[in-house]
Order: C-alpha cells, then structure tokens, then sequence
C-alpha cells in the first residue's frame, strides 16, 4: 500500500465548552430541550510527514478576546491541546476551514506554515459581507475581523486554496463538498480513515436528531443560527446522511454533546479531552 492510499489516523479534539446554552437558539424545535454546556472541537488527520487540521478553533488568551463576547468560559488553548500529541504549531501542514466562524477558523494565524483549503464562495461572502454598512451586522456577528485578516496574510503567502463546490482528493483519501446553509460556503469533510469514510460535520450538524427528526421519524431540524437558507440547510443534511448511509456512526459531530462517546480517550488536559475517531 503507498503512502496515499493509507487511511488517516482521526482525532477529535476538545477545547472548550459554553455554559447554560439554550438548545433553542441553535436547532429549530428545540423548545422543551433547555440548555447544554456545548463542546467545541476541532480535529486532527494525520499520516506520515502531513498533520492536517479540520478547523483550528479559537484563542482566548487576552482580556479583549474577540469570543469573551460570546459567553465561553471553559477553555483550553488548540496550541496546547495539540502538544497533547506531540504536535507544535509549525508542523501543522494544512488547515481545511469549514467556514469562518470564529470559533473554527479563529487560530488560523497560530500554523504560519499550513495551507489553507476553503470554498471560495465561504472566503470572499465574508469579505463581501463585512464591508456592508453596520445596519447589517447581524451576518457577521460571529466573524472576527482579525481572522479575515489572517486569511488574506495567508492569501498574500500563497498559502490559500479556493475551492469551488465539491472536491474530491483535495490531499490523496481527504474529500470536500459544499454544504451551505449555516454559512453562505460552508464544507464539510470526509476522510477515509481505518473505520471507512468518516464525514466530519463543521457546522452543517450540531445535534443527530437533526437526521433523525425530534420524533425520530426522519424529518430533517435545521439550525436556528444560520445566515442562509432552510432550504439549503436541509439540502446540506440530506446530503450527509447520504454519504454515512444512515450510519451516524461515521459522522464526527463537532459539537457533540455526547462528546464522542464511544470513542477511546486518548489523552485529557483540564477535562478536556482527544478522542481517537479512526
């Protein structure tokens, strides 16, 4: 077997945690479900000299941190979660951003050496997006200007990949395909790993019973947080549960409220934990 055919080792990394989050103000429908302390994760494919990101998450290192604003009060640096597997900051090879939230794209200027790999329409809907007057400040809410600029340091570096739609073999065994809904050009990944192809959900999934239907009778729940449409949202779900074939098994869930269960441990820092996906 060559280098390119071998399945990615997968890990699920855990940084940080909100506290007292109305299920409601993120999946429609969620009334009666009060609220969560929601997990945020980012993830780690690895194989041979490539350590590969999908996302990064955020820094909250000073007083003025763009994401104190959201109420985040559990957390641990991605840097220092990553040392965790004997992974510094340099050796970080490529970043696939599956949209730009701050909280998935917002440590992309700690990897000075990766590539990053993002739907065209998710990367210039953002730029479009900020330069509207304030009366529009709703749509970027969560985007960090900051992290726009890091993108466009990298864009300057040569380090940017647009992608546009869907993309098979972005790097050999790693798969994109648009997913919008949440986000004008949001991605989700699937990566052939020793357990088959896992899809790994950026934001297109908070919750399984989003596939599932609340009544567990198959209707799709879109997100209540989205600055596209339902019907693209529903698209994007349709899609997913098409490439795990009904398996949930093989969907990573980035705000897993089961934090993975299931899955071994691998090591914890500050009862925040890597899990070992495939």
């Amino acid at each position: 077997m060559t280098s390119d055919n071998k399945p990615w080792e997968v890990y699920v990394i855990e940084f940080a945690r909100s506290k007292q989050q109305p299920w409601v103000d993120l999946v429609a429908g969620m009334y009666d479900d009060g609220k969560v302390d929601l997990p945020f994760s980012f993830v780690l494919l690895r194989r041979g000299d490539r350590n590969v990101l999908v996302d990064t998450g955020f820094i909250q290192e000073s007083s003025d941190a763009f994401s104190l604003r959201f109420g985040i009060p559990y957390w641990v640096s991605p840097v220092r979660m990553l040392a965790e597997l004997g992974i510094g900051p340099g050796a970080i090879t490529d970043i696939f951003v599956t949209h730009a939230h701050f909280d998935h794209m917002g440590s992309i200027a700690e990897f000075p050496n990766a590539n990053l790999h993002i739907q065209k329409s998710e990367l210039l809907s953002w730029y479009e997006a900020i330069a509207l007057p304030p009366r529009f400040g709703y749509l970027t809410a969560i985007i960090d200007p900051d992290t726009l600029r890091a993108a466009l340091d990298a864009s300057v570096e040569h380090r940017v990949s647009l992608i546009d739609g869907d993309k098979d073999d972005v790097l050999p065994g790693i798969h994109v395909r648009l997913g919008s809904g949440h986000t004008i050009g949001q991605q989700f990944v699937i990566v052939q790993s020793a357990r088959g192809r896992l899809v790994i959900s950026g934001d297109c999934v908070y919750s399984s019973r989003q596939l599932t239907g609340h009544k567990h009778d198959g209707v799709y729940a879109p997100l209540n947080n989205a600055v596209g449409s339902v019907w693209e949202q529903l698209k994007t779900i349709d899609r997913i549960n098409t490439e795990i074939g009904g398996d949930l098994g093989q969907l990573i869930i980035l705000h897993d409220i089961e934090r993975w269960k299931g899955l071994p441990i691998v090591a914890e820092l500050e009862g925040f934990r890597i899990v070992r996906a495939g």
